[in-house]
């Protein structure tokens, strides 16, 4: 057994417990977690904290945002990689108006459409919507390498002109603003700076945030904690902030992509709402995974220093010359790439929290009990803890690069960042998100690019509203 494995415990003929935990006081219980969640505590204290008090992965407590955005705050919190899946079974739970959680952004922001992302499988929508976005990411596939090195381009030129005028280059802009070309590219076959969106991510960065800001935590030292507390978390803040730059990019959009809304309505769907789902889908399911997890592997690629820096050149390099460039083929054979980029996604996965409402009384198991939870009860999955669980990942805290290599390629099923684990796949029938096998090829092909550049690199890193900053300090280049 590989030594990047943990010993699972058995789930078989475990106790009935009752779940601990509790919501405190109508109102005033939810507002109060809500302050720890974002203030008091943070995030991850707020869990492990309910964890240690009650000494159970499973729990009761108030998921945020609480009073006025959510009407019920009242959910069951799921921490270990046993229980967690039960939130990716539509059998048993209920994905209707879930996506963000106990609350739901204004139809405003999508059109006024329910998109795919908020629809339940049992919806007759769902699936005709959903197999269209299979059926185009599909045929993408193979655009998807000549499409991105086209974009990753201008990313190294605009680094490197950092470099040289102020020693630094923050790599988040860049970055935010190449992912935002290359999705553009990819759905519409024409660059965005060709169209007058070139600067279109900073339209979706007020557009995300906008939607979900009763998650976040802007953490400006000169707004006092009350006053950020009451504009971001207590009411839904308004589309029109958002409007303008939305509307320009969706009209953008649609004269570009003209091909794929033929198609759509082809399929029986309206122009407009196929549109907007492929907005959604570019901008939040894709954009908003590619805002997290490219600075993230520069996060954790840099900070592993240059012996780490020369396995993977060495991999990526070999392979290359080997088949002849940069195919699927090779990538698939980067055996050390795919694993950094897998355990990139499960120590800091670019989707944090599942949701799903039990559609029937139902028994979730941890490693060490069994709980029942009742019909109509919403069970809340924060996804850094289940997927960093000690009893299935040895040094779960630890950014171990080998750790998804050879046998240790059976844990890959532990990695949860698309709502599924990473050896199911997306159909019309479930909720894995559509573009997973897209976004894990992006992250390879990111690595890949970087290395056939340079040898090595150095960032320091600091933490944003989603995800980490990075700033790269210095790119050796490969000669």
């Amino acid at each position: 057994m590989s030594s990047n494995i943990a010993k699972n415990s058995s789930t078989e003929e475990l106790q009935i417990k009752e779940i601990p935990g509790g919501y405190g006081l109508p109102f005033f219980g939810a507002i109060s977690d809500r302050l720890d969640f974002h203030y008091r505590q943070g995030p991850d204290e707020f869990f492990r904290d309910r964890m240690q008090k009650h000494n159970s992965t499973v729990f009761r407590a108030n998921a945020p945002p609480g009073p006025f955005n959510a009407r019920n705050t009242k959910v069951v919190v799921l921490l270990d990689a046993v229980s967690f899946p039960i939130l990716f079974d539509t059998s048993k739970v209920e994905k209707r108006d879930v996506f963000t959680g106990t609350f739901m952004p204004s139809t405003s922001f999508t059109g006024g459409y329910r998109v795919c992302s908020y629809l339940d499988p049992s919806e007759p929508k769902h699936a005709l919507i959903k197999g269209f976005l299979l059926s185009l990411l599909g045929r993408l596939h193979k655009e998807l390498i000549p499409t991105f090195q086209a974009a990753v381009s201008q990313l190294f030129a605009d680094v490197e002109a950092d470099l040289d005028a102020k020693g630094e280059s923050a790599f988040n802009p860049v970055s935010d603003k190449m992912s935002f070309d290359l999705l553009f590219r990819l759905f519409s076959g024409k660059s965005s700076y060709d169209t007058g969106v070139g600067k279109g991510n900073s339209s979706l960065n007020t557009w995300l945030l906008l939607q979900l800001a009763p998650l976040v935590t802007l953490g400006l030292k000169f707004v006092p904690n009350f006053i950020e507390d009451l504009v971001l978390h207590t009411f839904p803040l308004p589309y029109f902030l958002a409007k303008s730059g939305y509307e320009k990019v969706h009209k953008a959009f649609q004269e570009e992509a003209r091909e794929l809304l033929d198609e759509a309505e082809k399929k029986g769907l309206s122009r407009d709402e196929a549109s907007h789902n492929l907005m959604f889908v570019m901008g939040f399911n894709s954009y908003g995974g590619t805002k997290i997890l490219f600075p993230a592997l520069l996060k954790y690629v840099g900070g592993g220093g240059e012996d780490l820096h020369r396995r993977i050149a060495v991999e990526i390099r070999g392979v290359v010359e080997e088949e002849g460039g940069v195919t699927l083929a090779a990538l698939e054979k980067m055996s050390l790439v795919k694993s950094v980029v897998w355990e990139t996604m499960r120590i800091e996965p670019p989707v944090q929290f599942q949701y799903g409402k039990a559609k029937e009384d139902l028994k979730i198991s941890s490693h060490v009990a069994t709980y029942v939870v009742k019909k109509g009860e919403m069970i809340f999955g924060y996804q850094p803890f289940a997927t960093r669980d000690p009893l299935t990942f040895v040094n779960p805290d630890e950014f171990v690069p080998e750790r998804f290599m050879d046998d240790g390629e059976k844990l890959i099923k532990y990695v949860y960042w698309s709502n599924g684990r990473e050896t199911d796949n997306p159909t019309a029938d479930n909720k894995q998100c559509p573009a997973k096998d897209m976004v894990v090829l992006l992250g390879r092909m990111m690595l890949v690019e970087i290395f056939m550049r340079y040898d090595t690199f150095t960032v320091e890193v600091g933490k944003l509203l989603l995800g980490s900053s990075v700033t790269i300090k210095s790119m050796t280049k490969f000669i």
